[in-house]
């Protein structure tokens, strides 16, 4: 699994993107033309869909120049802020992959407000974007970035695994996901384990499991709710079946998980889209399935990275004109056929080509039902490193369910302000 939607390969041309930056504008003096620059941290299997979205965005306005650059999403995270309060950084940014990280932008006005907004071809139609995105970069009124994807997490399961073990076909209630887990570990998890599940350095799957079983992290209040009898019940469920039943290995990584379910040592996994990929390439007999059928209904995690315009760019009207476009009806139409992504506008729901796709229908049959991971919760970002991160690596190590969401509970309180 990409750690926190991709994961990080080497840093592509970084000294490029420095060198041709907002601080120090650059165009053609004969042509006129703009070159913006971009930092992203899309390095997973999708990354040539944005890619394309860059090279026809080239083509097709001749007056702008957009040059993209890849590089590991923690490296963004370590060079950015202080990129981008001196002017030096980007154009444009992908500045984290946890969508919560715009509000550190914004307190450090290193963020454009996005204005070129309404119904308009050369408008960003905000009204038509994935639900809830909007809300998640919209502070005090204003929006601070625009989705650069949308993504659910589905389950991935190995065919030929669930047919060795005699089970027909993907579970369909979390009875049977939990059942289905047992029964596809094998030899203790030393030949086969039931699930890959990563708990760090990873886009969030345990929340989906607290969710099947009726729990949560926070209330609508923000405060803890872990450590509450129903948050207590969707912890231990999963967390026993670590422990007790090792269905899968402790402390994984994003890109453990994947190595491992790629490697046919894991029967299932939860992942986005961008993992399709890599898994038909390692030879995996893949079968894709929504995520199971909870305790309340359906749910599933769903996911954005934010796209977002430096505050010091010489160019903010191309910036947002390239965000307009990235976001259009016929670029995400294009873009979610490329890479299996559901569509981040709303009017695509029905796209013929879409609804048809074996791998974009399954992703896209979950987008109501999914649900963003803190959204819009204070300090969010801190919660997830040093609240629910370390909750689930005591619990799945053994320690006690009760003495630890008590602990971690009271920590992410003070982390959100609650006061209750």
């Amino acid at each position: 699994m990409k750690s926190k939607i991709a994961i990080g390969i080497g840093v592509v041309g970084i000294m490029l993107a420095l060198a041709a930056c907002s601080g120090s504008p650059s165009t053609s003096a004969s042509s006129g033309k703009v070159d913006l620059t971009v930092w992203t941290g899309f390095t997973g299997g999708d990354r040539p869909g944005y890619a394309q979205i860059v090279t026809d965005f080239n083509a097709s306005h001749p007056n702008i120049h957009v040059t993209m650059t890849v590089q590991p999403w923690d490296t963004i995270q370590q060079k950015l802020p202080s990129a981008w309060l001196t002017g030096q950084g980007p154009d444009l940014a992908t500045p984290s992959s946890d969508p919560n990280a715009v509000a550190q932008y914004v307190k450090t006005n290193s963020v454009l407000p996005i204005t070129n907004t309404g119904p308009g071809s050369t408008q960003i139609n905000v009204d038509k974007l994935a639900p809830g995105t909007v809300k998640e970069f919209t502070y005090n009124n204003k929006l601070y970035a625009v989705p650069a994807n949308f993504a659910t997490l589905s389950l991935y399961y190995n065919k030929k695994a669930f047919a060795a073990a005699g089970i027909s076909g993907p579970p369909t209630t979390v009875a049977e996901f939990a059942a289905d887990a047992k029964k596809l570990t094998i030899g203790g998890g030393q030949t086969q384990y039931g699930l890959a599940l990563a708990d760090n350095q990873t886009i969030q799957m345990w929340p989906i499991l607290q969710w099947l079983e009726g729990g949560d992290i926070v209330d609508s209040k923000n405060c803890s709710v872990v450590q509450t009898a129903a948050g207590q019940k969707s912890l231990k469920t999963w967390s026993d079946m670590v422990v007790n039943d090792k269905i899968s290995p402790v402390g994984l990584t994003g890109a453990e998980a994947d190595s491992l379910f790629s490697a046919g040592k894991a029967a299932m996994e939860m992942n986005g889209p961008w993992a399709a990929p890599g898994y038909k390439a390692a030879g995996i007999d893949l079968g894709i399935a929504t995520i199971p059928v909870g305790v309340n209904g359906k749910v599933t995690l769903g996911a954005t990275a934010p796209l977002s315009i430096s505050a010091k760019t010489k160019y903010p009207a191309q910036a947002q004109e390239f965000l307009a476009y990235w976001t259009s009806k016929s670029v995400q139409q294009k873009f979610s056929l490329s890479t299996g992504f559901p569509p981040l506008r709303t009017d695509l729901s029905d796209d013929p080509k879409l609804k048809t796709d074996p791998v974009v229908s399954v992703f896209a049959a979950q987008v109501p039902d999914s649900r963003l991971y803190l959204p819009g919760v204070p300090n969010a970002t801190q919660v997830d490193a040093n609240g629910y991160v370390p909750l689930i690596g005591e619990i799945t190590r053994g320690q006690s369910v009760a003495g630890s969401s008590a602990a971690i509970g009271a920590t992410i309180n003070g982390l959100t302000g609650c006061k209750s």
